[in-house]
């Protein structure tokens, strides 16, 4: 049966719909507002979260009313959302409107399956693992290895997701590889028309390749100019931005050996979960990817890795991990196993 068939008809019964905003702090010096999107029905209470990163976007959310009464199966609900305008201002970007739909839908999915008295692994038929985990940061402006020593002192075993940019030096790219702790680079050449974003860097790019044999390198740009250099490393590029859905991932410049997974960039179960299935098929390393998630999102992003990706580098470490400043103290990768109520790591 495929993945998606096995939660497809889960009977659904929602009452009431319900939002409860959070605010944060980052390490990557912005203040991070979500959205916990609250469904409740036939006494049970299901959650998801909204990741949409406009503060404004989140903020009009907090006072809109969403008539979801009714019951479903969750396969009707999905098609139901998908018929609604789920912003009442915006959204400032296009790709919003999957993350707001995956807060809804992942909130239904945790409704369903707690009405049902059952969890995610035992209606997918698979255990759930303990999950390694990388931190990821920035090296700030102008960029250094400070950051990255502060965290190897608390922990000598900690691994790393960093964001490049082009003023890496080649000393820099030296002692991050002595190191030896650094898993994933991201180039950040997919987050087109963002503050983030980075344009296509040759330089950069062989920096990265010779200087770190051995990471991943995510969302590099794949032009005519910059495919001689990243060529040689096919093995070991990752696609994050561009991956929404199994035709995201076969329009791709070539068939890749590795993706990182942001359950939001799909909007629904149904996209997230043919996808796994699609790569688990042709044999694509994933791992997980997260949105600085403040409350139930994280959780469910780690119960997704230990169902289908735990001993990769996944990017879903515990919340505290995005604070300003790095803290002892803080669960270490692996987390164990998780202990699981309908689609929540408790």
């Amino acid at each position: 049966m495929a993945l998606y068939d096995q939660v497809a008809d889960l009977p659904l019964e929602i009452e009431s719909c319900a939002f409860e905003t959070h605010e944060r702090e980052t390490s990557s010096e912005f203040t991070r507002v979500t959205t916990e999107i609250v469904l409740r029905g036939a006494g049970e209470t299901g959650r998801g979260e909204d990741v949409t990163y406009d503060e404004d976007d989140q903020y009009a959310l907090a006072d809109a009313e969403f008539d979801l009464s009714d019951e479903y199966t969750l396969d009707e609900y999905s098609t139901h959302l998908a018929e609604q305008d789920l912003f009442p201002e915006g959204p400032s970007r296009e790709d919003f409107r999957h993350y707001r739909r995956w807060g809804f839908e992942s909130a239904a999915l945790d409704l369903a399956l707690r009405q049902a008295d059952t969890d995610l692994p035992t209606v997918l038929g698979r255990t759930t693992l303990p999950v390694e985990f990388v931190v990821s940061t920035r090296l700030g402006d102008p960029p250094s290895a400070e950051r990255v020593r502060q965290w190897l002192e608390i922990d000598p075993e900690i691994r790393f997701k960093l964001d490049a940019t082009p003023e890496w030096s080649a000393e820099l790219v030296s002692e991050l590889t002595d190191t030896g702790n650094v898993r994933i680079v991201d180039l950040k050449a997919q987050y087109e028309n963002t503050e983030v974003g980075q344009s296509a860097d040759t330089d950069l790019y062989r920096r990265v390749r010779d200087g770190l044999p051995d990471v991943v390198m995510e969302d590099p740009a794949y032009t005519d100019e910059t495919a001689p250099v990243l060529d040689p490393a096919r093995d070991r590029i990752s696609w994050d931005v561009p991956i929404t859905d199994v035709e995201s991932v076969e329009s791709l410049p070539f068939e890749p050996k590795w993706l990182n997974i942001k359950p939001s960039r799909f909007g629904s179960v149904e996209s997230l979960f043919d996808t796994l299935e699609y790569c688990e098929h042709h044999e694509i390393r994933l791992y997980g990817g997260g949105q600085f998630e403040l409350s139930i999102g994280r959780g469910q992003i780690q119960l997704l890795a230990s169902l289908f990706y735990p001993e990769s580098p996944n990017d879903v470490a515990p919340r505290e991990y995005n604070d300003p400043e790095p803290t002892d103290g803080l669960p270490t990768s692996p987390l164990a196993a998780p202990t699981v109520e309908g689609f929540r790591r408790l």
